[in-house]
């Protein structure tokens, strides 16, 4: 059974020494454990060990109790947030009256109350961060920033001629996104919006822009996202300067229009944005354009295409009119009567070559046709000699080849008879016999 502390009774009315309970927390059993106020005094020694710390944070909630007042600090990057205790002699001393909203530092100490087990973080000293001190901070921020490239202009986006459909982060029922819609629907009536309405100021802001942020983002609807918030103080304006959603905007796909505040406003976001718009609506002129300007330059140019249409029928008529009056196509049969009169020339020269050809080849057919002539046999008849033939039809150029009583064919100049042979006489003289 448990027992309990040297000089208190136990279960069994019994007292126990001290130096028989675990001497640390792993030690204890089922069998052997701590006494519960053991341990809170174990606790509250450890803790009262603890150093103090300075943190930082937005008075979101506070209230005042009689001599103590109690309030919640939230970071102002994440959703955390811390319930604290004050003195009202220590809340007096920070010389200027801290309401929610607050953005200040303090020095934290942890407090266990044994009794009731509960832990309390009570704050020693606090203190508002100063316009000076916040504007330090922002700008060591944005040259932090500014070195990393997040506002280089190679890294904006060109936002679309005509969104698709238009994103739009604001408070709810606010004038900023009265300006935005107004004023897109003005310029172009069709154009249509995702509102997300959210926080735009109170630590509640950050996180509540940059969740609508990614769920814009990710829709492939959007085509351009706006981030808009009326005029307020620099306090009003921090969100818009949080390095965290400074970040988001950078690495969104969709290009982001910023226009927080008046011209004079200038968060961090409107430097990493793809485009500053002074406000709100400034921004629903430069997103959308004006379907007015837009139809005038459309009536424009059309009369500029117009005119360049007739300006080139114009030059191709005047070409066109001075190629018909060249002498070629004004009277087109010149051309045919100058061909027409070389082609009778060509012809008269071709038929008289043609000619003086057919005739020297007369004349050399004749030419051949008498030295064929004189060659020809018939010749040779007309000069008094003759061919004769046997009854075979052989000529008979030896007169061994006949004999007296043969017959044979005698063909002359002009005609043929036969002829008997009635003597053979043999030539003995070549000479003679080739005369």
């Amino acid at each position: 059974m448990a027992q309990r502390i040297s000089g208190t009774p136990g279960t069994l009315g019994e007292t126990v020494d001290a130096q028989e309970l675990p001497a640390t927390a792993g030690e204890t059993t089922a069998e052997n454990p701590w006494p519960l106020s053991l341990l809170s005094s174990k606790m509250k020694s450890y803790i009262d060990r603890m150093s103090s710390v300075w943190i930082e944070g937005q008075v979101v909630e506070l209230n005042h109790r009689g001599k103590a007042s109690y309030l919640t600090l939230r970071d102002t990057d994440v959703e955390t947030s811390l319930p604290v205790q004050i003195w009202k002699n220590v809340l007096e001393r920070t010389g200027a009256p801290l309401s929610e909203g607050s953005h200040v530092v303090a020095n934290l100490k942890a407090d266990f109350w044994t009794k009731t087990g509960r832990l309390t973080m009570r704050a020693n000293d606090i203190r508002a961060v100063g316009l000076g001190e916040l504007l330090a901070r922002l700008e060591r921020l944005k040259k932090q920033l500014g070195a990393e490239g997040l506002f280089d202009p190679n890294r904006k986006k060109r936002l679309p001629f005509l969104p698709n459909r238009i994103g739009l982060i604001t408070g709810r029922d606010s004038d900023a996104q009265k300006d935005v819609v107004q004023n897109v629907h003005l310029r172009w009536p069709a154009a249509e919006f995702e509102i997300r309405n959210c926080a735009v100021q109170g630590p509640d802001a950050v996180p509540g822009v940059m969740k609508n942020l990614a769920e814009l983002d990710a829709d492939p609807q959007i085509d351009i996202i706006v981030i808009a918030r009326g005029g307020g103080s620099m306090e009003d304006l921090l969100p818009f300067s949080n390095e965290a959603l400074v970040r988001a905007v950078s690495e969104a796909k969709t290009p982001v229009v910023s226009a927080i505040g008046h011209e004079a406003d200038r968060p961090i976001l409107d430097e990493v944005a793809d485009l500053r718009a002074s406000t709100p609506t400034d921004a629903a002129k430069r997103i959308v354009p004006d379907v007015a300007e837009e139809a005038m330059n459309l009536l424009r140019a059309r009369a500029e295409l117009d005119a360049a249409v007739n300006r080139i029928i114009d030059r191709e008529q005047e070409m066109l009119t001075a190629v018909r009056s060249r002498p070629v196509l004004a009277e087109p049969q010149t051309m045919v009567t100058a061909h027409e009169e070389q082609l009778r020339l060509v012809r008269r020269r071709s038929l008289q070559a043609t000619t003086t050809r057919v005739m020297q080849g007369q004349t050399e057919i004749n030419h051949l046709r008498s030295q064929a002539r004189s060659l020809s046999p018939l010749r040779t008849l007309e000069r008094g000699y003759a061919v004769v033939q046997s009854d075979d039809g052989q000529a008979i150029r030896d007169s061994n080849e006949v004999k007296a009583g043969d017959g044979v064919h005698v063909r002359v100049a002009h005609g043929r008879f036969d002829a008997a042979v009635t003597a053979v006489q043999e030539s003995t003289d070549s000479s003679q016999a080739t005369e």
